[in-house]
């Protein structure tokens, strides 16, 4: 179970000014916590150095016009892509660093050079779309990874498995009306943030039916978060037979994270990953790449991502942590939704 992590100590060079809680300091801490659990001392375990995307691997997602303007502001000294995402006078380079990670991450995957993958890069990209940035998220990585394995590798069936706390719009609307790529995404209510990825959002044309969403309540834990998964997550998945899972890996749903509010534990997260590498081993020969997205919490980064990379590559790795406690209301709630969700999907996948 050979697992590559790819990182550069160029990831860290992308720094926005104004406090905002995706810095630099996030890899620092991993990386720090992937030494403190010795894994670079497993044979199983390599760590590759990156190179950057080119403007045509960009291009396989993102306008010319948006990469334009991306680095256009880059080149002025950075400030604000539309409302809100933050860039420097490095970002432009960085962001085509982990664009090119991420294609990286699932190339040495789909080629049998590693069985697995963890792309530890930043800035994320969820949230990018065609021709825009948003949230802290400059160019789409993961979408990047999979069109690059459609339009390179002629793959027709890559699942993107999103469990960042927030809703991937940029994923989605990427990949809205094609088979090609089955999106599934559990986030929190994403009324006030991003306001996509509700129930009735399951594609068009080609692809209804391959977009998945399951916006949970506010609070909803790692009960309701498992019982989501376990019934509609994974008998999807082994429905559609995906050739790669690429997981959209964020950590912010941690209970103790400030930008979210599910109330996961570290548990649930070392739960699901162990479902994950269950479901590619039986799937599709083992393969399996997550892109790091967001989570923001450096304590918990730092114990959680390292036990992750250590269970892909076949280590029974834990972390010790307290779980919050159970908020009844919620899970009520969390069931009413995942009824619903089953209903809808229910149309196109035996349920």
């Amino acid at each position: 179970m050979r697992t590559a992590i790819i990182y550069s100590q160029k990831y860290l060079e992308h720094r926005a000014k104004g406090g905002y809680p995706e810095k630099p300091e996030r890899l620092i801490a991993i990386m720090n916590g992937i030494r403190k659990s010795h894994l670079f001392g497993n044979n199983n375990i390599v760590l590759i150095e990156p190179k950057c995307a080119s403007i045509e691997d960009l291009q396989l997602v993102h306008t010319r016009e948006h990469i334009d303007r991306v680095r256009a502001i880059c080149e002025t000294g950075g400030g604000l892509i539309g409302e809100e995402t933050p860039v420097s006078e490095r970002s432009f380079e960085v962001a085509m660093l982990a664009a090119g990670g991420a294609i990286e991450t699932a190339r040495v995957v789909v080629s049998g050079e590693y069985n697995s993958a963890f792309a530890l890069v930043r800035p994320p990209g969820h949230h990018a779309g065609p021709n825009y940035s948003l949230g802290f998220c400059i160019f789409n990585n993961v979408a990047l990874a999979a069109k690059y394995l459609i339009e390179k590798c002629r793959l027709n069936r890559i699942l993107i498995l999103d469990i960042d706390a927030h809703h991937g719009n940029g994923t989605q609307e990427i990949f809205y009306s094609t088979s090609s790529v089955l999106y599934i995404s559990l986030h929190e209510d994403p009324t006030d943030f991003p306001g996509t990825g509700f129930i009735w959002d399951v594609g068009a044309d080609e692809g209804r039916g391959y977009t998945v969403n399951i916006p949970l309540p506010y609070g909803s834990g790692d009960p309701a978060y498992w019982r989501a998964f376990k019934t509609i997550v994974s008998p999807i998945i082994e429905q559609y037979r995906p050739q790669i899972i690429l997981v959209s890996a964020g950590f912010d749903g941690y209970y103790r994270d400030n930008v979210s509010e599910l109330a996961l534990s570290a548990q649930i997260y070392l739960k699901i990953f162990q479902e994950i590498i269950g479901l590619a081993h039986k799937l599709c020969y083992g393969k399996m790449a997550a892109v790091l997205e967001g989570g923001y919490n450096l304590w918990f980064l730092k114990r959680i991502v390292a036990a992750c990379i250590g269970r892909m590559a076949g280590i029974n790795t834990k972390v010790r942590d307290k779980r919050p406690p159970i908020n009844l209301e919620a899970q009520k709630e969390a069931d009413k939704i995942i009824k619903v969700v089953r209903k809808v999907q229910s149309k196109y996948w035996s349920l």
